[in-house]
């Protein structure tokens, strides 16, 4: 095998390749990153579980090799000539599951407050490329280690056993901080380098300071509840189900508006409907109850105010989500907002509008489509 590396390093594309070495990092991202957009999909399809987990377990073996490739038991082998090459698997692995994570709660979020937690996931994806000078620093690669981790089963174990709530969200975190603290522990104890680099103490602490932070994202709904994803949400004026399909009708948004499917003017005749329509994707054989929160903006004490709870349960297994409606009589003029909620009150999305009465049908830029 040395004799092909030494052919392969005097042939002219090795010779190109080592002069552009330099470009390798964001070469290994964006690879990484188009191939987790073309093939994943769905987070409880088995090729998505095992493309996670095989990321997971391979960053976990070449943190190990990385920290102690300097011990006598190495010496010679295999590991000790290619080790130059772990900073960048690590970064490829922290790369391709961030990018994956980023992928996943792109269809979890919506323009709210869980909107924060997805941009931390977004500047980790791209902060990685900076990371790589710096993967040395111990302190650094854990954290990020954690977090990803973290994450990592944060989605897997609620899609494994078919069940989400804030009980499991605390098991997923419990695991995750004991797995990496064992591997710390495991490194911390194989490697005399690293007992003489690293406080074990410094460390441990900074990871347990990014644990309780997570969990006080979760516990401030700062966090999306994945693996549920909110696909479809809008205001419509009808809402019909004809050959288990849902006939929607609303007002579409001008052609510039291309984030939003409906138009946040809503032209509402006296005594007509107003129907809010969801579709909420959910792994297979999961089910779970699903809230929509009405709530009116009240200009005179400038606060929300929820006026009705409405549930419905959600079945998973359908690509494009289950789907359901609520709606009601009546509305004030004015803006308003329907949160979509699980039973713990984590927002899955918000859909917002504004009613604006109107003694005329508005047909102007009426659209019907099926769900």
């Amino acid at each position: 095998m040395k004799k092909t590396l030494v052919r392969y390093r005097n042939s002219a594309f090795g010779r190109f390749v080592f002069r552009n070495q330099k470009y390798a990092p964001i070469l290994f991202f964006m690879g990484g990153f188009i191939f987790d957009t073309l093939t994943l999909g769905r987070i409880d399809r088995v090729y998505d579980t095992v493309v996670l987990c095989s990321h997971m377990s391979l960053l976990s073996i070449t943190l190990y090799l990385y920290n102690t490739v300097d011990n006598d038991k190495w010496e010679g082998t295999f590991i000790r000539r290619y080790s130059q090459y772990f900073p960048l698997l690590i970064q490829f692995f922290f790369g391709a599951l961030s990018s994956a994570f980023v992928i996943y709660f792109f269809r979890s979020v919506s323009m709210s407050k869980t909107m924060f937690f997805f941009i931390l996931l977004v500047l980790l994806l791209f902060a990685n490329e900076f990371l790589k000078k710096k993967i040395s620093n111990k302190y650094l690669q854990f954290s990020v280690y954690f977090f990803i981790s973290f994450t990592f089963f944060a989605f897997m174990i609620p899609t494994l056993i078919r069940k989400m709530n804030t009980f499991i969200f605390i098991i997923s975190g419990l695991l995750s901080l004991w797995s990496t603290l064992a591997l710390i522990r495991f490194i911390y104890r194989s490697s005399p380098g690293i007992r003489a680099e690293i406080s074990l103490k410094k460390l441990i602490g900074l990871i347990l300071s990014i644990y309780i932070t997570i969990n006080v994202f979760y516990y401030f709904n700062l966090i999306p509840p994945v693996p549920l994803a909110m696909d479809t949400g809008l205001v419509a004026h009808d809402v019909r189900k004809e050959n288990n399909e849902y006939i929607v009708t609303y007002e579409k948004n001008p052609w510039y508006v291309f984030w939003r499917k409906h138009d946040t003017n809503f032209h509402r005749q006296a005594d007509q409907r107003v129907y809010v329509f969801t579709s909420v994707f959910a792994p297979t054989d999961l089910k779970k109850s699903i809230f929509h929160r009405w709530k009116w903006y009240n200009p005179e004490t400038e606060k929300w105010e929820v006026t009705d709870d409405i549930s419905f349960k959600v079945t998973g297994g359908r690509d494009l989500g289950f789907r359901g409606y609520t709606h009601k009589n009546n509305l004030r003029e004015g803006q308003w907002k329907v949160d979509v909620i699980t039973e713990e009150e984590l927002v899955l999305g918000v859909v917002d509008f504004v009613i604006k009465n109107t003694s005329e049908p508005h047909n102007e830029g009426m659209v019907k489509k099926s769900f």
